[in-house]
């Protein structure tokens, strides 16, 4: 605990419950307007120096505050103790919601407070004016305030079910008020209607571990539940982020891809012109003159251009290194078709075909080729017709694909992202009076209500 975050905060007055005995610390002497006592729930007048009793609740206590009575802790900028819980909910269709609310006291800086609800917490600020109202494009009720305009969240009756503590205001279990939330996550506006007034607050969402950093709780913070009415959304919380990411990655690899292109050395170590017989007998394979790979490992570029009429041919090659033996098998196949038909003339395939070697060692290679091809049924002349075909070996080339593949699969969850904040929307607003986002226009029925208050 800081020490000097003890100095500012008065020493409690210590008093006895009159109706139970037990011990009662007023920490905020003079500011608070009501005490419950945390031992028997008594309700008492903090105004009056006897704590004449206002309401008597003589229940077992079973609410269980997660932030101690008394804990202090620093938030924006300030240490808060906190002096006062309760437990509010609402009731629909037989079945209660609650969420918890806890009063912070600083004596230079007055009242806040923190709200839980399914372990989403929210600071909330007293507001000194009244936000304007008005209308969004859907027609649904908006509200604004300091430059920013909420959408109506919800309305309901929300009932106190529980407290312990001191209040700034005179609190009893059973209260019932009429609240009012419009939302701009991770923002809210707040406004709750008795029969005499309508106060205001604005409150501001903040995550479980700062809390729990904030006023040294012991363990973690339980995890949030479900999408809260101002939890800041994954993806629109951040509005082009994911699109500024995938540019700057996109850049790099193509400045990658520009920085590599202009190192590679693209050295033409064979190209040379083969005539394959068809018809002839005998062996068919033939070997090419040695030539050097020189560096260490790079890729090779094989290009194969063939004279075909009407036919196809497939280059068989293995690439064999000359001092160790080792052997890479591949080969291409090439074929060109061409005729006329209906009084138009059509084209098929191609006569050239290439293929990248990745990663070929350095050394003294030759090239083993076996060419081969099928006549057509019947065309003689063309079997006994000889192919000239050529083989060109490139060294160390550029290698666009895997760049292209790169960008590509940056881009390919960006869709999925951009639905994952749309499915966060509508599971936020799922829990509000209209069921979906604040543009769509909907029609509310007169019984419809919130299934909770998220105050």
């Amino acid at each position: 605990m800081n020490p000097a975050a003890r100095k500012i905060v008065p020493k409690p007055k210590a008093l006895n419950c009159p109706s139970c005995g037990s011990a009662i610390e007023l920490r905020a002497m003079g500011a608070a307007a009501t005490v419950v006592c945390s031992y028997c729930s008594t309700t008492l007048d903090a105004t009056n120096p006897q704590l004449v009793i206002l309401q008597k609740w003589q229940s077992q206590i079973t609410v269980q505050p997660l932030i101690p009575l008394g804990s202090r802790g620093s938030l924006f900028g300030a240490v808060w103790e906190a002096i006062g819980f309760q437990q509010r909910g609402i009731n629909v269709e037989g079945t209660n919601y609650f969420w918890r609310e806890y009063v912070l006291f600083n004596p230079y800086k007055g009242f806040r407070y923190l709200s839980e609800y399914d372990n989403h917490w929210s600071f909330v600020t007293p507001l000194p004016s009244i936000p304007v109202p008005g209308a969004n494009s859907a027609g649904r009720p908006t509200m604004a305030h300091g430059g920013v305009v909420y959408d109506h969240f919800q309305t309901a009756q929300a009932y106190t079910w529980f407290v312990i503590g001191e209040f700034p205001w005179q609190v009893k279990v059973g209260e019932v008020v009429t609240a009012a939330d419009y939302v701009a996550p991770p923002r809210m506006l707040s406004s709750e209607a008795t029969e005499n007034e309508v106060t205001w607050s604005a409150g501001q969402y903040i995550d479980g571990n700062d809390i729990w950093a904030a006023f040294q709780l012991p363990g973690a913070a339980p995890p949030a539940i479900g999408a809260y009415s101002i939890q800041p959304s994954p993806v629109v919380s951040a509005p082009g982020r994911p699109w500024k990411l995938f540019f700057l990655f996109a850049a790099l690899l193509f400045g990658m891809m520009i920085l590599f292109a202009t190192k590679a050395r693209q050295e033409t170590v064979l190209n040379e012109t083969f005539t394959f017989q068809p018809a002839a007998t005998g062996e068919k394979s033939l070997v090419t003159k040695s030539f050097d790979l020189k560096g260490d490992s790079a890729n090779l570029q094989v290009e194969v251009n063939g004279e075909l009429e009407n036919a196809w041919a497939f280059i068989g090659m293995a690439l064999i290194n000359e001092q160790t033996g080792q052997a890479y098998d591949f080969g291409r196949q090439i074929s060109y078709y061409h005729g006329v038909d209906g009084g138009e003339s059509w084209t098929e395939d191609d006569r050239s075909d290439s293929t990248i070697l990745p990663s070929i060692p350095g050394g003294r290679y030759y090239l083993r080729i076996e060419p081969e091809t099928e006549a057509a049924a019947g065309s003689t002349l063309r079997a006994a017709s000889p192919i000239r075909y050529s083989v060109k070996l490139v060294r160390d080339v550029p290698f666009y694909f895997r760049y292209i593949l790169g960008v590509f699969l940056l881009f390919l969850p960006l869709p999925f992202m951009g639905r994952k904040g749309s499915n966060f929307e509508q599971l936020r607003w799922m829990e509000s009076d209209y069921g979906a986002p604040p543009n769509v226009a909907v029609s509310l029925s007169d019984d419809s209500s919130g299934e909770d208050d998220d105050e």
